[in-house]
């Protein structure tokens, strides 16, 4: 599993070489370097996840539903989602396992653990919902570390990572949508707090990214130039 930002240069001239799931992709993108700086204790992650998560049918689906109301009244019964998606969320990507959790959740659990090389007893819990729009997946990440995190420095180590931007002016009213996000390489990282639960060892924000780049192509792309820059300089 390579994220080229994070664990790319030699794992991305193995012979086989995969993606990680596009939610993991786009909080791994901030959460490494708060990782870097702070060392991560506990990740806890609720995710705000677009249509087209679930490919081309799910974005016709809710451009059918919506379409449906517009013109009858009513959204059309769904076909593909377990649950009508226009003028609603639904709280499960993936089928249930055994402890409760969606495999979404868990791949999210598994595959922060195995990129970053955590410990054990650094835990990561993820709550995915499926949400109505087209298109780049949002996060509410809280995480509490072994160093005191400073939000104001914090924001500092977040604008200096390669393939993240910080969108925090809350006076603005300018922090990270998936509407921008949508077609943008670099994952927006916003509403930089600290923790009300774990104090100055904690951190809290939200990020948007364009699961159909920093997810899957972009990813995979990146993975590729490095693996060709590698073979071109031995």
């Amino acid at each position: 599993l390579v994220v080229p930002e994070i664990n790319g240069g030699k794992n991305s001239e193995a012979k086989l070489v995969a993606n990680p799931n596009c939610t993991t992709a786009i909080g791994a993108m901030a959460l490494w370097p708060l990782h870097q700086k702070y060392k991560l204790k506990k990740v806890l992650m609720s995710t705000y996840q677009a249509a087209s998560g679930a490919g081309a049918e799910g974005m016709q689906e809710l451009e059918d539903g919506l379409t449906a109301y517009v013109k009858e009244g009513a959204v059309s019964k769904p076909e593909y989602f377990a649950h009508q998606l226009p003028f609603n969320v639904i709280p499960q990507i993936d089928a249930f396992q055994e402890n409760g959790y969606t495999k979404e959740e868990m791949k999210v659990t598994w595959e922060l653990q195995k990129i970053f090389g955590l410990p054990d007893d650094v835990k990561v819990s993820c709550t995915a919902v499926r949400v109505p729009t087209l298109r780049a997946h949002s996060e509410s990440i809280v995480i509490e570390t072994e160093e005191p995190v400073d939000p104001a420095e914090a924001r500092e180590v977040l604008s200096k990572a390669e393939g993240v931007k910080v969108v925090d002016d809350p006076a603005s009213l300018k922090y990270p949508m998936p509407l921008n996000a949508t077609g943008q390489y670099d994952v927006e990282v916003g509403r930089i707090r600290q923790s009300l639960i774990f104090g100055d060892k904690g951190l809290e924000f939200f990020v948007s990214g364009d699961q159909l780049l920093r997810g899957a192509a972009l990813n995979a792309v990146i993975i590729a130039e490095q693996a060709v820059a590698a073979r071109l300089s031995a």
